[in-house]
């Protein structure tokens, strides 16, 4: 008895000390072991990407067996203390996170997978646009109902004084959705808002919009805010529900093609037959110009001016900046070294004073000759 009793604090410190590295040993190896197959799998297929996207699970999926490990090698450590309940619902719910962890992880592996896959598959780039959106928006929501169910069912496992609470709360739910429901009517709607572009194709990210005259590309769409990138690098973030509500230019609905259009306001003199033929000669030499439609018209005839329009057509909104760009310096730069005359004028005269001004002038004039004789 004597001598178990000299090995007893030894053992009672071994034992824990063996039982938490051994443990979260085998679950480091475990996941090694599952990327190295990852690694193996995408080697052996390297059309399909799933396997390398799946590497990113690595991190919750070895948290998620240490602590369901630890949760049930803990009654081996002996350790007998007070706080052992407690210890063991904090495993449970780490365990737990990391499950909602992992499933965030490999939900957005496999959204990835499709829309590479699909985005390889076709050539219509709206169809890929709307797929990332609609992707995009899923994995919001998925992640804001696992985070919020993973953090209420942690607050009462980790409290269970807050059980009782829960009850009551469920039992005057409608009450409180009521309040709710009235309370935050600006974000329901922009939810619902989020919903109806994600699946009902209005608008997606990637699309080049006006919106409140500004120019620019959808770059990010959530829940409750949509963010256009302006052509400056500046982002305007605005609530989804402002596209349900106003109206606005969407320049990639329907196709990407879009036709641009620089207008010039010249003398009456101008060369419209010659200016129009360099235009289409200019429009050959670009390679931001599709080639399916180009034109040069007089739109208007002012007593001072004419104004000329002309329109080219190119593949993307901005292609078809770039190519309005260039024309207007090309053709302003023509006419002024071929006909300077065609460019616009400012008539201006020299006028007589009035009677009564010039008779002063005068008079003026001579009291000061007087004087300096």
């Amino acid at each position: 008895m004597d001598e178990e009793k000299e090995f007893d604090p030894l053992e009672e410190v071994l034992r824990p000390l063996i039982v938490v590295f051994g443990t979260v040993a085998i679950t480091v190896l475990a996941g090694l072991l599952i990327d190295r197959l990852l690694r193996y799998s995408a080697r052996r297929r390297p059309g399909n990407q799933l396997p390398t996207l799946l590497r990113r699970v690595q991190s919750p999926v070895q948290v998620l067996l240490g602590s369901l490990a630890l949760h049930a090698t803990y009654p081996l450590a002996q350790l007998d203390l007070r706080q052992d309940a407690m210890i063991r619902t904090v495993l449970a719910t780490a365990a737990m996170m990391a499950a909602a962890w992992l499933v965030i992880r490999a939900a957005d592996a496999c959204a990835e997978n499709m829309l590479r896959s699909y985005s390889r598959r076709t050539q219509q780039v709206t169809r890929v646009r709307q797929l990332r959106t609609q992707l995009g928006l899923v994995r919001r929501i998925v992640t804001s109902v696992l985070v919020v169910t993973t953090a209420a069912v942690a607050m009462l496992l980790l409290f269970p004084s807050l059980r009782t609470l829960g009850t009551s709360l469920l039992a005057s739910a409608g009450v409180i959705g009521i309040i709710a429901g009235v309370a935050a009517q600006s974000t329901l709607s922009n939810l619902i808002a989020g919903l109806q572009i994600a699946f009902g194709d209005s608008v997606k990210i990637g699309d080049t919009v006006v919106v409140e005259g500004e120019w620019g590309i959808v770059e990010e769409i959530t829940l409750a805010f949509l963010t256009v990138r302006i052509w400056d690098d500046r982002r305007l973030t605005m609530p989804v529900s402002y596209f349900n509500n106003k109206p606005y230019e969407n320049w990639s609905r329907g196709g990407s093609q879009i036709t641009g259009t620089v207008f010039l306001y010249l003398d009456h003199s101008t060369p419209v037959p010659l200016l129009r033929e360099h235009l289409g000669e200019y429009l050959r030499e670009r390679a931001d110009w599709d080639g399916r439609d180009w034109g040069l018209v007089v739109t208007d005839s002012t007593p001072t001016n004419i104004v000329v329009r002309a329109t080219m057509s190119a593949a993307d909104a901005d292609d078809v900046w770039n190519l309005r760009c260039a024309v207007r310096e090309e053709l302003l730069d023509w006419l002024g070294r071929e006909h300077p005359y065609a460019l616009p004028k400012i008539a201006t005269a020299i006028t007589e004073p009035a009677t009564g001004d010039r008779q002063l002038a005068l008079t003026g004039s001579r009291s000061g000759d007087d004087g300096d004789g």
